[in-house]
């Protein structure tokens, strides 16, 4: 009965609706986080010292825009985003409104992530690839991702579990979800039950993706 009284607050319908938000705007952000933060990602590699295509004032300029969009809080990106939000989406609120400044967070995160892991890539394998005569476009798509794909999962996997954190933090301007949830009503109104409910669904999400993670990287990974 003690239990049923501590979470008289808790709308579950309400909880399940802002859940299924938040993986709405975990997955869609993920998505174009991963599309847009790959292709970044092997050209920082690329244009990097030392590597096939050295381009130091390229990589300069790339270096220094992923590292401001790194260092910007995301509480700060997610104010300074809302005209370019609306622009795109027609809203700076909900599910919608989030996509946007979530993938700009993310994206610059992950090109890191990605570069690190091709660095990883035995450049004995790169080398002989190119001795047999294959394109850039071969070196790639046939040695470079292949041979990096257990630290690009990874990657993903510490991208998603930092667009967790970062879909929490939109619920302070409306973003919806569960962080919205606990803002609103764990926070605004001191409902403790509402607030312990939401980190537990987030904890549990978080624990879910870490594993998944965790499984495709070995399998993945060289027996």
């Amino acid at each position: 009965m003690d239990a049923l009284n501590f979470f008289a607050n808790v709308d579950w319908a309400e909880i399940w609706l802002a859940t299924i938000d938040t993986m709405i705007m975990l997955f869609g952000s993920l998505f174009f986080t991963v599309l847009l933060g790959l292709p970044l990602g092997v050209l920082l590699f690329l244009c990097g010292p030392r590597q096939m295509f050295e381009q130091k004032g390229v990589y300069a300029l790339l270096s220094l825009i992923v590292n401001i969009l790194r260092s910007l809080p995301f509480i700060i990106l997610l104010i300074v985003m809302i005209p370019f939000t609306v622009l795109i989406t027609g809203t700076s609120l909900g599910v919608a409104g989030a996509i946007p400044p979530l993938v700009v967070g993310a994206t610059p995160f992950f090109a890191r992530l990605v570069e690190t892991a091709l660095r990883e890539v035995d450049r004995g394998i790169i080398e002989a690839t190119q001795s047999m005569g294959a394109t850039t476009r071969q070196i790639i798509t046939n040695a470079l991702l292949p041979e990096a794909r257990p630290g690009i999962f990874a990657a993903i996997t510490v991208t998603a579990i930092t667009l967790v954190s970062y879909t929490a933090m939109a619920g302070v301007v409306g973003a919806g979800g569960l962080g919205d949830l606990a803002i609103r009503f764990g926070y605004q109104r001191f409902q403790t039950d509402v607030m312990v409910v939401t980190v537990v669904m987030l904890l549990v999400l978080v624990q879910v993706l870490q594993s998944l993670g965790d499984k495709l990287v070995v399998h993945f990974s060289r027996k």
